[in-house]
């Protein structure tokens, strides 16, 4: 069996129920001390910006990622530094010009950690990314083409592209190729290729700009754009007075632009947003208009045809009209069922004439290729049989008209109904992007804070620190941190989060939630393609462009299901043919309408348009659409089909202890004195050697070291001299001469401290009790034992219990002494513990996991002190960038919904192939006649290209049911609340 390992990224909120302001890095210096930088060297400066990412060993939980971030941030010249605990890497954006790569790692060592820059991914990341809409493509074997075909560029390193959606997103070597050549090979497959965004869109806006009618206009507001600090590139389309600007958003903004433009020309130029029209909505709504247009058109020709040919005939006096004889025995309603059908096979049918003609070029066979044979047989032979009447004066016509008119117009109708229901399977993404509100309050302030004015703006002309006013009832417009006032804010539509989160000034908001009570003035910090809401939307996606591996299955039918099919067709044909010429079967089975030769081309055309490729190709896409659409709707953003497929086979999860099955907020709870000592003086020498620390561990003694102090104003510590932190063991300082040395057992046993038995007592009455012993030596003499406990995640242990029910067995992994791990195991029901481990041994033991054939995941904090949702939504983030699935809250329940929703969504996919291809192994037999010879049933062509048109409809619709998901009902009575961090 083959072991699959999944990652799931929980992220942390960064308040919950509270009004107390989140903790804040202290501010870094963004140039080394001394050095004074111009405004022309900033732009300079910041315009030449680097990324390197390092291989970090050592770290053990979130704590440790937390130091090493804090210590490169410190460094002059860092921008970002993202730390990734689970993966073992760190990601630093820099300016050379003040700091090297090297510097950066030197820095990482120093904090206690083995550090190496890893070259060969950074370059990977250089790599350029598009997103194009295909138009025209029908099955399976329509997106296998343009896969291949995007593949087999030069330069590509992978090529996505996904039916239900109809995009492709295509990673490629900017140095090799260009979006215009990729845009190029897919028209070259024959469809059309829309580019919807590339990666440089991301801080790019496009403008509507009249009165640009000549090169001089446009080259004067082009130069006085380019003086602006931030502007990189522009381009300029004549025919839609387009003006697209890339630009650095924390340099300039798109109302600078629509300034510098209006003042440019003295009023004779005139900018604004460029209207939105290549949105997936639209281009559905347009998809759907064409398909209804085409199938009302095909009506007004059909059913007159279908008329003629099934009821009038059975009226004697119309019957006698239309049989009234113009030449030999050609007649009037022959005549008309032609001319009428005429328009619906070749220019309503054009679509599928197009289609197949596209696809054979290449050297592959769709659904088009399917319907245009079997459309173009009926229609053909019943213009031969017309002509033969028109030039015999003894031969009777039996025409087929109506079979390729209503053929064409049933498979129209299930089009129209098959991009109806496929937009339903987009629309929880589509809610995504329309949360965010059209405009929004800018406010203007002085030096001291208060307001001169106050104007409504359309949201996207928001500038990163802006101040914005939010009214109890609002959308928050983007990201950003609240300057003033107090309220609650509703973010169930980003997190999942059910009740009001408290918010403050400094705590952070995300754009697209709403604002309930009272009034907000934030400042923005992340807009447009940067905030929250857009990250989540592309990393859905992203998702929905993944294809699950069960989509091979398809992949690998497709490319023989047309063929097999055409053979299976004329098979039939000539088989009836055969037996009618050779008597197989008695002259009474033949309708007294035709002959054996027209018998036998309706079972072959039947055969033909009955088997239905696009039922098979929609099975899986659509489900993972709905499912991950579900899933981002209650805060579980599932990363595609691959995540999908794993985590419903997941039997065994390890979590972390540290931020996963705890708060993450460790405080001091009780401290035991073994020698005779003034508690304060005590704290102070603690404190003095734990305050140049970064471990959470230390900060909650230095913290709780503070309350022994609050009489005096200083917050300065004694100074540390030979301060040395001895990663996973503790520090070593030396203050006010005496020898300080503040860690666990192991630190002590190194040192040759004694441990004496009341000491050994009170470590294990203490890791009993799940908190961690730190022991405190004095002058090589032990003098102290501090508890500190980190409490346990509300619900933690009905969350293990719950998985147990499932099958899912739950191990627990901390760099913890096993005192502390066994008892908050034993607290939360989970029998296999791992304490002590390093990373290395993490991974040894999920490899044994895997070895023994379990499908493990992993459940990690994997983020540190940073804004906890704005961290899950940059793109940098490697963290939630290198899970499967991302959990937007901190409850643990969410790990349950996610296993559930997977199990949930593969389940269907396997009913949407059950059905495909029980369709078609049961539709194809019934439409070649197999059941004619015992009870004289046959599926006329009409019929057969409806029940085509029916399958596919039924495969989306049966997706769509995945929008009904509810959470286990067990979940609901789980009294489990978010965490409260003070």
């Amino acid at each position: 069996m083959a072991a699959k390992f999944l990652s799931l990224a929980c992220i942390r909120p960064n308040n919950s129920g509270n009004l107390s302001p989140r903790p804040h890095y202290p501010s870094m210096p963004k140039y080394p001390k001394g050095v004074t930088v111009s405004s022309d060297e900033e732009k300079f400066v910041q315009g030449s910006e680097a990324k390197a990412l390092f291989s970090v060993t050592g770290m053990t939980c979130s704590a440790c990622a937390g130091s090493v971030e804090k210590a490169v941030k410190r460094l002059p010249g860092i921008k970002e530094a993202v730390v990734d605990v689970l993966n073992n890497r760190a990601q630093v954006t820099f300016y050379p010009a003040f700091v090297n790569e090297e510097t950066i790692r030197e820095t990482i060592e120093d904090v206690g950690f083995e550090a190496s820059l890893i070259e060969e991914e950074m370059n990977e990341k250089s790599s350029g990314i598009c997103r194009i809409r295909i138009k025209g493509m029908t099955c399976t074997s329509c997106s296998t083409t343009v896969e291949s075909s995007l593949q087999a560029l030069p330069g590509v390193q992978r090529a996505q592209v996904a039916l239900a959606t109809e995009e492709a997103e295509v990673l490629y070597d900017p140095k090799i190729l260009t979006y215009n050549q990729i845009l190029q090979a897919v028209e070259d497959t024959g469809f059309e290729a829309i580019l919807l965004s590339t990666g440089e869109d991301r801080s790019k806006i496009h403008l509507q700009v009249d009165g640009l009618h000549r090169e001089s206009s446009i080259r004067i507001v082009g130069n006085s754009l380019r003086a602006l600090p931030g502007v990189q590139d522009m381009s300029f389309d004549p025919e839609l007075n387009k003006l697209s600007v890339s630009y650095q958003p924390d340099l300039t903004g798109p109302r600078n632009f629509i300034e510098v433009i209006e003042s440019t020309g003295s009023g004779r130029y005139k900018a604004k947003i460029f209207p939105e029209g290549g949105s997936r909505g639209a281009h559905r709504e347009e998809e759907i208009k064409q398909y209804y247009k085409s199938f009302l058109w095909s009506l007004v020709f059909t059913i007159p045809v279908f008329l003629m040919s099934m009821i009038f005939m059975y009226i004697p006096g119309i019957k006698h009209g239309l049989d009234t004889k113009i030449v030999n025995m050609l007649t009037i309603g022959e005549i008309m069922r032609w001319i009428l059908s005429t328009p619906v096979q070749f220019i309503i049918g054009r679509r599928f004439y197009i289609g197949a003609y596209k696809a054979l070029r290449h050297g592959s066979a769709n659904m088009d290729v399917l319907i245009a044979l079997g459309t173009n047989a009926a229609y053909f032979y019943s213009v031969y049989s017309v002509l033969r009447a028109a030039t015999s004066p003894s031969f009777e016509s039996t025409d087929f008209f109506e079979t390729s008119s209503m053929l064409i117009s049933f498979i129209l109708l299930g089009k129209y109904l098959e991009v109806l229901a496929k937009g339903k399977t987009s629309e929880a993404i589509e809610k995504l992007m329309f949360l965010a509100p059209e405009t929004a309050s800018l406010l203007t302030l002085d030096s001291d804070g208060n307001v001169l004015n106050e104007e409504e703006i359309d949201s996207r002309l928001i500038q990163k620190n802006d101040v914005l006013k939010i009214v109890p009832g609002a959308k928050v417009a983007c990201d950003g941190f609240v300057i003033w006032g107090q309220s609650h804010v509703n973010e169930s539509m980003i997190t999942g989060e059910s009740r009001p989160v408290a918010k403050r000034q400094g705590d952070m908001v995300i754009g697209g939630t709403v604002n309930t009570n009272g009034v907000l003035h934030i400042k923005a910090t992340k807009v447009g393609s940067e905030s929250a809401l857009a990250q989540i939307v592309r990393l859905v996606e992203s998702a929905q462009m993944a294809k699950a591996p069960v989509q091979k299955l398809a992949d690998r039918i497709s490319k023989f299901f047309v063929p097999l099919v055409i053979f299976l067709s004329f098979s039939t044909w000539f088989a009836w043919f055969l037996a009618g010429k050779l008597n197989g079967y008695p002259k009474s089975w033949i309708p007294s309408s035709m002959d054996s030769f027209q018998l036998a081309l309706q079972f072959g055309i039947s055969v033909m348009v009955i088997a239905c490729p696009c039922a098979l190709g929609l099975a899986t896409p659509t489900a993972v659409m709905v499912g991950t659409g579900v899933g981002a709707s209650q805060g579980v953003l599932i990363k595609g089909g691959q995540a999908l497929e794993s985590t419903h086979k997941v039997n065994c999860i390890v979590f972390d202890k540290t931020g996963t099955l705890t708060v993450g907020k460790p405080v001091v709870v009780n401290t035991r004195l073994l020698k005779n000592m003034v508690l304060k003086e005590f704290f102070e020498l603690v404190a003095a050697a734990e305050v140049n620390s970064e471990h959470p561990l230390a900060k909650a003694i230095v913290e709780h070291a503070k309350k022994f102090r609050e009489d005096e104003e200083s917050s300065v510590w004694p100074e540390a001299l030979n301060f040395e932190s001895i990663t996973g063991h503790g520090v070593k300082a030396v203050v006010r001469y005496k020898e300080v040395l503040v860690g666990n057992k192991s630190l002590m046993i190194d040192h040759n401290i004694s441990i004496s038995l009341d000491a050994e007592d009170v470590l294990a009455e203490t890791e009993g009790l799940a908190q961690t012993g730190i022991l405190v030596s004095i002058d090589r003499e032990l003098v102290g034992i501090l508890a500190i406990s980190d409490p346990l995640k509300p619900g933690a242990r009905e969350v293990i219990s719950f998985l147990k029910s499932m099958r899912v067995n739950s191990i627990v992994v901390t760099g913890d002494n096993w005192g502390t791990a066994n008892a908050i195991a034993k607290e939360v029901g989970i029998d296999t513990v791992i304490a002590e481990a390093k990373p290395e041994h993490k991974a040894e033991k999920v490899k044994e996991l895997q070895a023994a054939g379990n499908i493990v995941a992993m459940v990690g904090d994997g983020i540190n002190d940073s804004p906890a949702l704005p961290l899950a939504r940059r793109s940098t983030d490697i963290a939630v960038e290198a899970a499967d699935i991302v959990l937007m809250k901190s409850n643990l329940e969410d790990v349950i919904t996610a296993i559930d929703l997977s199990r949930k969504t593969f389940l269907r996919i396997r009913l949407n192939y059950l059905w495909a291809l029980g369709y078609n192994i049961l539709g194809i037999p019934i439409a070649a006649g197999a059941l004619f010879p015992s009870i004289h049933f046959r599926l006329p062509p009409w019929i057969a290209g409806a029940a085509m048109a029916a399958s596919s409809v039924s495969v989306v619709c049966s997706s769509l049911l995945l929008k009904n998901y509810k959470r286990p009902k067990q979940l609901e009575t789980l009294a489990i609340r978010g965490i409260t961090v003070v």
